[in-house]
């Protein structure tokens, strides 16, 4: 219980017992409880910074920290506090994000075509369609799973692209593949990298990175964390969107993804560059 409920409480029933009994027995002192009392009726000095921070937690769909905050109070109302400020406001008027959640790995399949490992963990690019990563993951529902497959670029953190299916077919990660290549201009040498999944040692996946001038990389057998940058997207997408929402329904998914991967790509800030992925691919431009 906090100390402001125990003060009201005491408030209310200071008729029928004294201050001090109520006090003992609520656990807190009689100075706290008088300064409760002065402060009745008096507007919160906070008042109109927290109504900003709640601004930013419903346009953020309360999925961002107390960092984010403390940037997106800086660059949208010029307020600039100390994040230790925003936090400590954050907990007392809980406006919290929601705790994330680490995802279980599984590999599946059989490998026809295995790549060396290119990308060896080194997930900074100078520019963008360097270097890509890729991966699927999937979405619970009551109507049934649904396969999520996406590339998520390097240089920005962006989602470059993105496909979704009922079935984890080689044919979803193909279709990924297509949909980047349409929509990026690649001129330079672009490295594709991906873990073992039997999609991407497919004789598909061979064939179509070979007409598109894609060189691939691969994690190694059963080590997630070279592909950490995958996975990391799926965690945030997950933690900040499905897990809140528990979609019943295919079209409920994919609707909530399309939403949060617009919102992710260009409203979301980063916390290492303070930008959005959009921001920071148009500073390159």
């Amino acid at each position: 219980m906090r100390p402001s409920t125990k003060y009201l409480a005491i408030y209310k029933n200071k008729s029928k017992y004294s201050i001090a009994v109520l006090c003992t027995f609520f656990g807190v002192s009689r100075s706290g409880y008088y300064g409760y009392v002065n402060r009745m009726g008096k507007p919160d000095r906070n008042e109109k910074l927290v109504a900003e921070i709640a601004s930013c937690q419903k346009q953020s769909n309360r999925t961002y920290g107390y960092r984010r905050v403390y940037l997106w109070l800086q660059q949208k109302r010029s307020l600039y506090l100390n994040p230790k400020t925003v936090l400590h406001l954050m907990n007392k008027y809980n406006l919290l994000s929601q705790i994330r959640r680490r995802k279980k790995y599984k590999q599946m399949g059989q490998q026809l075509h295995k790549y060396e490992n290119l990308l060896n963990r080194n997930f900074e690019a100078t520019a963008p369609n360097q270097k890509w990563v890729t991966d699927i993951s999937y979405i619970c529902t009551k109507q049934g799973v649904l396969y999520l497959s996406m590339i998520r670029d390097a240089f920005d953190r962006s989602i470059v692209s993105y496909k979704t299916g009922t079935e984890q077919t080689v044919n979803l990660v193909l279709e990924t593949v297509k949909a980047a290549m349409r929509k990026e201009k690649v001129t330079t040498e672009l490295q594709l990298h991906s873990d073992q999944g039997f999609q991407y040692t497919s004789h598909g996946y061979f064939n179509l990175t070979k007409e598109y001038g894609i060189t691939p990389s691969m994690s190694r057998r059963g080590n997630c964390y070279d592909n950490a940058l995958a996975e990391n997207f799926f965690s945030i997408l997950k933690s900040e969107c499905i897990y809140r929402v528990r979609p019943k329904t295919f079209n409920e998914a994919k609707e909530l993804i399309d939403e949060y991967i617009y919102f992710y790509n260009y409203e979301r800030i980063q916390l290492k560059t303070k930008l959005t992925p959009y921001e920071k691919r148009c500073q390159f431009a």
